[in-house]
């Protein structure tokens, strides 16, 4: 039998605690996500405070807890890489031995040639750039020709925005399809993403219809092993789309964080045993790749809020972690991710008390801890922190 019969698994996107050893190799020397903000920003996360989150690292306005009310620690991340699928594949225990792809002068010109006969239209882009930043750019003429934004990031994605009155949804999916086929299957890429937009010249804003294609996990994560021993995966936010769909038995998409903790309580009702997975995306997405360091800031104090009606409803066989999948630090002049510490947090009614877990050196180390609560076996990667958890029970 399982220690903890439920298990929530929150990731709040690009909230990262800090320069991993090896930023400065990726540009990201001084990326602080959650720190920095907080320096411009005094922050106000009373619930977040309270489990220890001031205890992994300074943070203007969240002081150490005392007596945590979690075990607190932080992770780095060992797969090369600073995006959402390394970053989610090495919690779930896959750690990649070498990073995606990625194209920092855009796509060949013979790629976009060949995408642009597949899809029977010319496109505009292909340059390395901040999706909102493009849109606004070139969304006129866009909207004038019908031709598509491609365009990439410091990620190893192939990304395709359209004005959902130009290209309809399910064009723009065929289209992704397409360059799926030709970037993920052909290159080795790590996502083609969708990115439907819509309004009118200087106020373009994105939709809830944007999709991610992932490429499958390369090998067995903890979802395809919980899967296949009978433990539910009940699949929150954009978590689907990382895993391509793979060890999931219940998925949830959501317009926004606010929609996904809506989701995770009705979880709390409807989920009676395994893991609940949960990724929200707006932190990275609305703030982090805006530079909205105010944004940012709020958003954290609404998620903060929320947790603090999760808190009291844990059952006495619930373990709650709070991680982040890499930093999108707003404060520094670029827009891409950083490559950061995340934090960890782990609580719920039988959780030892103010254990320091130390700075884990893969995040794989929590998708361990939940395979060891179910009995699934070793994963590929990590190590399990669950005997810290059920040393010394709650006062």
């Amino acid at each position: 039998m399982p220690v903890f019969a439920r298990v929530f698994l929150i990731v709040l996107d690009s909230v990262g605690v800090g320069e991993l050893p090896d930023a400065a190799s990726y540009g990201d020397q001084g990326s602080n996500t959650l720190g920095n903000i907080s320096r411009h920003r005094s922050l106000h996360l009373p619930s977040l405070q309270v489990l220890g989150l001031g205890n992994i690292i300074p943070i203007n306005g969240v002081p150490p807890a005392q007596h945590p009310g979690a075990a607190f620690g932080r992770m780095a991340e060992a797969s090369p890489g600073k995006d959402s699928v390394t970053g989610h594949w090495e919690i779930a225990g896959l750690v990649l031995d070498r990073p995606f792809p990625t194209f920092p002068h855009a796509f060949p010109g013979e790629l976009i040639a060949e995408f642009e006969a597949r899809i029977g239209r010319r496109t505009l882009g292909n340059e390395v750039a901040s999706g909102t930043e493009i849109v606004t750019r070139l969304g006129d003429e866009h909207v004038r020709t019908g031709r598509p934004i491609v365009y990439t990031s410091a990620d190893s994605v192939f990304q395709i925005a359209a004005h959902e009155d130009v290209v309809p949804v399910p064009d723009l999916y065929r289209f992704c399809e397409i360059a799926y086929e030709m970037v993920v299957d052909g290159l080795g890429l790590g996502r083609v993403i969708a990115r439907p937009f819509v309004g009118t010249s200087g106020h373009y804003t994105r939709t809830a219809h944007r999709h991610d294609y992932a490429m499958p996990p390369r090998s067995e994560t903890l979802l395809d092993r919980l899967t296949a021993s009978g433990v539910p995966v009940v699949a929150i936010g954009k978590i689907r789309d990382l895993f391509a769909g793979r060890g999931i038995l219940h998925a949830v998409t959501t317009p926004s964080d606010e929609a996904g903790m809506d989701a995770v309580d009705q979880a709390l009702f409807d989920v009676e045993r395994g893991l609940v997975f949960v990724n929200l995306v707006d932190f990275d997405t609305q703030f982090g790749h805006r530079n909205d360091v105010a944004g940012y800031a709020a958003n954290l104090e609404r998620f903060d809020h929320r947790l603090a009606s999760v808190l009291p409803r844990l059952r006495a066989d619930d373990l709650l972690f709070i991680t982040a999948d890499h930093g999108n630090d707003p404060t520094t002049p670029s827009t891409d991710h950083s490559r950061e510490h995340v934090p960890l947090l782990v609580t719920g009614p039988e959780v030892a008390v103010g254990t320091a877990l130390g700075t884990r050196e893969t995040f794989a180390d929590l998708g361990q801890t939940v395979a060891d609560n179910f009995g699934v076996g070793a994963l590929g990667h990590g190590t399990s922190f669950l005997p810290a958890l059920c040393g010394v029970r709650r006062r």
